[in-house]
């Protein structure tokens, strides 16, 4: 028994130790959550570099010191050129279109540059020391050019005044046919690209359907007529405002104009530039496009142009010296000197009748009649009665008693702006002389229409002279001249403006002969502006114009001889030949 329990304690010992031991259990324990870390915080990196903006206020403020008023802002005259074009002559630009050139010509010498090419040719202009004359048609391309290069280093750069127009308007000589193409010349270093580059922009980008950013006289005059809202700029000095302007400007002379942009309206809004010729309005323009403004145009030709259309100034003092010495110096003999006889008014009254305009007074037609199609408005009234006329391109003839009164309207519309006036010579005595009809009583009232836009203080002088003109109109008749002679003991100076032709054929003893043509040529050979003077002609006409020049000039007591030399003869007094 004992041996059995035995065998089987050592067959189980046996079996356990053959048998695979099992796995041991290891204790699980829950592992703590893992919380994902925050991104690291980025370095920052170091700003990129970035260039400052161009300072264009401060670049053509610099640009308007440079332009001294002694030297025309950077101008050069036209006579002044044409002199340094036979000495020394500069680098001559035309900053026009190549089909301007075909059709206006150019200066003899110029090499052409388009103005929206400039910047792209630099190296066919000289050396930024060399001198350089810009031009173009009237001087506002020319003055931007004149900025651009100015801004970019060149230092000899000047604009023609009034450019091709000025030049042409003075006679000087232009050339035609083809240019010479321009050729590379230098190799200019310019410091700031970035400027020439934004220059190069402004200038590639003027656009041809606006005039390169102009505007017209005529046009603006429409304009301002229909009530478009616009600001109007006078970049010229002070002085130069009050000496006439354009009604409802504001002046800002170009030296100040950049500091005072407070005093315009907003960027958006419609302004335009004005100078003399269009030079300081061209610059002041593209500074202002420059600097954001987007409605900016300047008037081109400047207040030059706005006078050669006629349009009326405010303030401005007329020149009548210079207007009278034109007027009279080119009074054509072969056109009878703006007068037309009794025959030649009668054919055309049965062809092609003209505007007849009576000025004589209501008193006169009653008693002497009227031509028949006369219309009576007395010369004190004339200028008053404008609308009353007829437009200023249609044929007007005048009449008085004998030419006197007559030619002081003819020179009075013609100084307006109508362009066809002539006086009738002889007036109605000379119709009644040659035998033609006249109407009795008075003719019907006159009919008021439009007015023509005049120049106003041109019209306010004219109208002050007619308007107090005394009982006698500034005449003598001959019996009263001849007594005067008699006693004035050479007190009184007679001039005689007829021709030395006519002088020759008789004249009255003493008189000093001063062509009407000559006459203003020759003021100096005047007494002083208190002596008596009597002015004589043929039959008033030609007196009557040299009387109201010298009273308009200040003299006090000029008369002509009513009816000129035809009434002194016909008086029978006597003439030396």
């Amino acid at each position: 028994m004992k041996k059995l329990v035995s065998l089987l304690i050592l067959l189980s010992i046996l079996l356990g130790a053959c048998a695979k031991p099992s796995a041991p259990v290891a204790e699980v324990t829950q592992a703590p959550a893992v919380t994902e870390a925050p991104p690291p915080t980025p370095t920052p990196l170091p700003p990129t570099p970035t260039e400052e903006p161009l300072d264009f206020l401060a670049l053509f403020q610099e640009v308007i010191q440079a332009m001294p008023p002694d030297k025309g802002y950077g101008t050069v005259k036209v006579d002044a050129l044409s002199e340094e074009l036979a000495t020394q002559p500069p680098f001559l630009l035309d900053v026009r279109e190549p089909a301007e050139l075909e059709k206006e010509g150019f200066i003899e010498g110029a090499v052409n540059i388009p103005v929206r090419e400039l910047l792209k040719n630099l190296d066919k202009l000289p050396g930024m020391d060399e001198p350089i004359v810009i031009y173009c048609a009237s001087g506002h391309r020319g003055a931007m050019a004149f900025a651009a290069l100015k801004m970019l280093g060149y230092t000899k750069v000047r604009n023609l005044a009034g450019g091709l127009n000025a030049w042409k308007k003075a006679e000087l000589p232009v050339a035609t046919g083809s240019v010479a193409a321009a050729q590379s010349i230098s190799k200019p270093t310019i410091e700031n690209q970035r400027l020439l580059a934004a220059l190069d922009e402004f200038l590639s980008a003027l656009p041809t359907d606006k005039g390169s950013y102009t505007v017209k006289a005529d046009k603006l005059n429409e304009d301002l007529a229909s009530g478009a809202k616009l600001t109007l700029v006078d970049v010229r000095t002070e002085k130069e405002f009050q000496s006439g302007y354009i009604e409802g400007a504001i002046n800002l002379p170009l030296e100040t104009i950049l500091s005072n942009l407070d005093q315009l309206p907003n960027k958006d809004a419609a302004i335009v530039i004005y100078c003399v010729s269009g030079h300081r309005g061209g610059v002041v323009t593209m500074a202002l496009r420059m600097l954001g403004y987007t409605n900016v145009v300047n008037l081109a030709g400047g207040i030059n142009a706005w006078k050669a259309a006629q349009l009326p100034l405010v303030g401005a003092a007329v020149d009548w010296m210079s207007l009278w010495t034109e007027f009279l110096t080119n009074l054509p003999a072969d056109k009878g000197y703006y007068t037309i006889t009794a025959q030649a008014l009668n054919e055309a009254l049965a062809s092609e009748p003209p505007f007849l305009l009576d000025v004589r007074e209501a008193a006169e037609l009653e008693k002497d009649g009227y031509i028949a199609g006369a219309v009576n408005i007395p010369v004190r009234e004339v200028l008053k009665n404008l609308d009353k006329l007829p437009a200023q391109d249609k044929k007007i003839v005048v009449y008085c008693a004998s030419g006197h009164r007559g030619a002081f309207i003819t020179a009075a519309l013609r100084f307006l702006g109508w362009t066809d006036v002539v006086n009738l010579a002889g007036g109605l005595n000379g119709w009644k002389k040659a035998e033609f009809a006249v109407e009795m009583g008075m003719p019907e009232a006159p009919v008021a229409g439009t007015a023509p836009a005049v120049d106003a203080q041109k019209l306010a002088d004219l109208d002050a002279f007619l308007s107090a003109l005394p009982d006698g109109f500034y005449t003598v008749k001959a019996a009263d001249l001849n007594t005067e002679l008699a006693s004035a003991a050479g007190a009184l100076t007679i001039v005689d403006v007829r021709t030395a032709e006519e002088f020759a054929e008789g004249h009255i003893e003493g008189s000093v002969n001063i062509p009407v043509n000559e006459f203003m040529a020759n003021l100096s050979q005047m007494p002083d502006k208190n002596a008596k003077i009597v002015i004589l002609c043929k039959s008033g006409h030609r007196g009557a114009l040299v009387t109201m020049a010298l009273r308009m000039l200040g003299y006090t007591d000029v008369r002509n001889l009513a009816g000129g030399i035809n009434a002194w003869v016909a008086a029978e007094l006597p003439v030396v030949k």
